[in-house]
């Protein structure tokens, strides 16, 4: 099973592919795609839409896992980021994935144990799992793949 993790973003938008292969995860792909300010927003979230679709059809995810957002201070980033999750939702039905939304929290206690945990808690806690050794730079990065090997733990709970 491929899973694919998006911390969602118009300026960075973490993502990581996670494989469970014989009740283990590894780490396929992790990285940030970043779209640059100074372009328009339609041509921002085409740039986007272009990425990601490149990985579903590079790494054939059966899930996108997508970090839903609860709150943000500024409206304008609350709008940009939504804006990036509908383009990674319709991209991942459209190609036939299972698409479903994480809080925060959810990632949190799934991954750290504790829905507490801060970033760099949880960025060793991914590195931990997925037996990764060097730190994930930039932190969207670790983000996406916690949210992966959330639906992971989940699934794995809900086969229990």
């Amino acid at each position: 099973m491929f899973v694919l993790g998006v911390d969602p973003g118009l300026s960075r938008c973490g993502y990581g592919v996670v494989q469970r292969k014989n009740g283990k995860e590894n780490a396929l792909a992790a990285g940030v795609i970043q779209t640059p300010p100074e372009m328009g927003t339609p041509y921002r979230l085409t740039l986007l839409r272009d990425e990601v679709r490149e990985l579903i059809a590079d790494y054939k995810p059966d899930v996108v896992a997508i970090e839903r957002v609860l709150f943000q201070h500024n409206a304008a980033t609350a709008i940009s980021v939504g804006q990036a999750i509908g383009i990674v939702m319709t991209e991942g039905v459209s190609a036939g994935c299972e698409v479903v939304e994480y809080s925060p929290n959810e990632v949190k206690q799934a991954v750290a144990g504790h829905g507490g945990a801060d970033k760099e808690e949880m960025e060793k806690m991914v590195r931990l799992l997925l037996g990764i050794g060097t730190p994930l730079q930039p932190v969207d990065a670790a983000d996406a793949l916690a949210l992966a090997l959330c639906y992971l733990a989940r699934k794995g709970a809900e086969a229990r």
